[in-house]
Parts: C-alpha cells; structure tokens; sequence
C-alpha cells in the first residue's frame, strides 16, 4: 500500500461511515416514515417513546458534521497539493467557488426533486438542505485556506461561540426573520423558504477541518493521533457542558433519561451537539489510521463509498424513495427498514466502486472528479 493510500484510508472510511448512516437517516424517512421532526432552536422538540427509534437518529447525527469536517480537511489537502504544482491562491478559490456553486446548483435543481418524493408530498418552495450549506461553506471557507492552522482554530472558537450566541432564544420561533438571516444563520422559516442548514453555524466545522488537512498535510501520524486525542477531549467536554445544561446546549433538557440527555439541538448544531459528534467522528478517524492491513480491507466498502460520495448521494436519495413508494407506501417498522436500508447499500456498492474507477483516471481538472 502506498504511503498516499494509507493515509487517505482513515479519511475515506470515514466519509464511508458517515455516508451509510446518512443513507439509514433517509431510508427511515422514505421507508419507515418515522423519522424525526427536527432537534429545531425552538418550537416542538422531538419525543421518543422507545430507545431503537432514538438511537436509529442518534448515529445519524454524525452525518452532516462530518461532512463538514471532511470538506475542510479536503480543500486543505487540495490546496496543499495545487500550490506545489505552482497554482496562484486565486486558482486555488477559484477552483473553490466553482465547486461550491456546483453543489448549491446540486441541491436546488436536483436533491429537492428527491425530496418531492416524500411520503406525503412536499410543500416546500425553496428548500435549503445540507449541499447548500456544503457548497456556501465551501465558497467563504476558499478566502480562509492561506490562514496557519493556530489562526483557523481561533476562527473555529470564534464561529462557534457567536453563531450560538446569536441563536435566539426558543420562545421566538413563531417570529418572522429576513430570508438571509435565515440562510446565514437562524433554522425554519415558512413554506416558501426553509432553511434546516444555514451556512455560518456549519463553517466552524470547515475551519477545523482546515487545521486538520494542515497537520496532515505536515505530519500524517502525528495528526491522526492528535485527532484521536481531541476526539476524547471533545466527548468529556460534551458531558461537562450537557450536565451544566446550560449554556452551548442552546434549549435546556426536556427530562432526566438518558435519551434527554443525548438529544440534542441540531438546527443549528449547538456546541454540545457538535462536540458530541466531532469527538466521536475524530475517535473514528484515528482508529481507522491505527487498523492493520487486514482491518484496513474489511473496511474497504467503506472507503469505495467514501470515494464516490456525492455519486452516492445524489442516487441514493431516489433509490430509497423509490423502495419506499415500491415497498411501503404506508411506512413500515423501524427493524424492517434496517433490511431496506442494507438493500440499498447493496445495489449502490457496484455502481459505486465503478464511478471511483472512473473518477480516478479523470484528469484533475474534470467536473467528473467532484463527484
């Protein structure tokens, strides 16, 4: 195995990883239709009866946090590389914001077409879901890639103390906000926009993960196992915070179980929220890098699905809502959508491992290689 293969490794399983429990969080929507309502800032807070729905969320939740993450670390990685072969800063941006605008375009013209899907339908106009805020975080996150890694941890406290912050408090929910606070800041709206991912409060997980792909890019090792150690450092200042529940938990605990505790606001990711998720996608990433060669093949489907992620984004929303009109138009139980869910990873592990091929010996400057 080269040394590049090796390193990448970690970070592919894990997109991987994430990419497949995004996939569960989609088949519980289109197919068991229980998925939750939304950890919103205000207004209805989910409940949950029993535990199997709860923790059927609660791993999801890693999803869209690493997502971020992982872009960061990607356009630092990428940057990294390009300066080498002598490209400008601008180049660098520009390459950036070409990208960023392809996944806007991506969520508007496309995902909202498999949301239509719905069970129920979907009455929504304008619907910014998480490509949106990927590719507006993207695009502000191109002008931050010159700063040192110290400087963008200090940017990433800096995002994650104002954007929560400038939350409002839950009992202004009903309140009406201008459209581009909500796409910059605050979750919700009305039937003619809403907004579940604004762009600001995600940018502190780009900016983390441009100090990440930094580190990488100076010592792979050293930064896997510094990610492995502040992923401990995350989930005990997690419990700190969760037990204060107070503040950087943004609404307080609806009761005293252990399912209060862990259900936490996601719209926007509040600090607990984010320190939860990170903590546990950075535990992941290192133990990933410590996994022999053995280990390393086991997990390969992963990294397949890791290398073809937005591929496998883009198809596997119509593939699960169309088992779900197919198969369960009235919704189903949480442990028979599990068996839909492992069906649709099985149709998309091909297709998959063949457009990762593909990608590969594209030329690096091909549209097919954002895919």
């Amino acid at each position: 195995m080269s040394d590049k293969a090796a390193r990448l490794f970690p970070i592919d399983a894990l997109r991987g990883l994430i990419i497949v429990l995004m996939a569960l969080d989609h088949a519980n929507h289109f197919i068991a239709q229980q998925h939750s309502s939304g950890e919103y800032w205000g207004g209805p807070f989910p409940v949950y009866r029993d535990a199997l729905p709860f923790l059927t969320r609660l791993v999801t939740h890693l999803s869209a946090p690493g997502f971020f993450l992982l872009m960061g670390v990607g356009m630092a990685l990428f940057a990294s590389s390009r300066r080498k072969q002598g490209w400008s800063e601008w180049a660098v941006i520009r390459h950036f914001w070409i990208r960023g605008g392809l996944l806007i375009a991506l969520q508007l013209l496309v995902v909202n077409r498999a949301w239509e899907l719905s069970p129920g339908g979907w009455a929504l106009d304008v619907y910014i879901g998480v490509l949106f805020a990927l590719g507006g975080a993207m695009t502000l996150g191109s002008a931050l890639l010159w700063l040192r890694p110290r400087h963008l941890l200090g940017l990433t406290v800096v995002l994650m103390l104002s954007t929560e912050l400038l939350t409002p408090d839950p009992s202004q929910w009903s309140q009406a906000f201008h459209p581009l606070s909500r796409v910059l800041l605050f979750p919700g709206g009305n039937l003619a926009l809403w907004v579940n991912y604004p762009v600001l409060p995600w940018l502190e997980l780009v900016t983390f993960g441009m100090a990440l792909g930094y580190w990488l890019v100076d010592d792979p090792q050293e930064a896997l196992d510094r990610a492995l150690k502040l992923g401990g450092a995350f989930i005990l200042i997690f419990l700190l915070l969760r037990m204060l529940d107070g503040f950087g938990n943004i609404r307080a605990q609806a009761g005293n179980t252990w399912i209060d505790f862990l259900n936490l606001v996601k719209y926007p990711p509040s600090i607990s929220f984010t320190l939860l998720t990170t903590g546990v996608n950075l535990i992941a990433m290192g133990l990933f890098a410590r996994a022999d060669e053995k280990t390393q093949l086991f997990f390969q489907p992963l990294a397949i699905f890791g290398r073809a992620a937005l591929f496998f984004y883009l198809t596997h929303l119509f593939l699960y809502a169309g088992l779900g009109l197919l198969f369960s138009p009235a919704g189903t139980s949480i442990p028979k959508m599990y068996i839909y869910w492992l069906l649709g990873l099985l149709i998309l592990y091909a297709p998959c491992l063949l457009y990762g091929r593909f990608k590969h010996r594209q030329p690096a400057n091909s549209i097919l290689r954002f895919f």
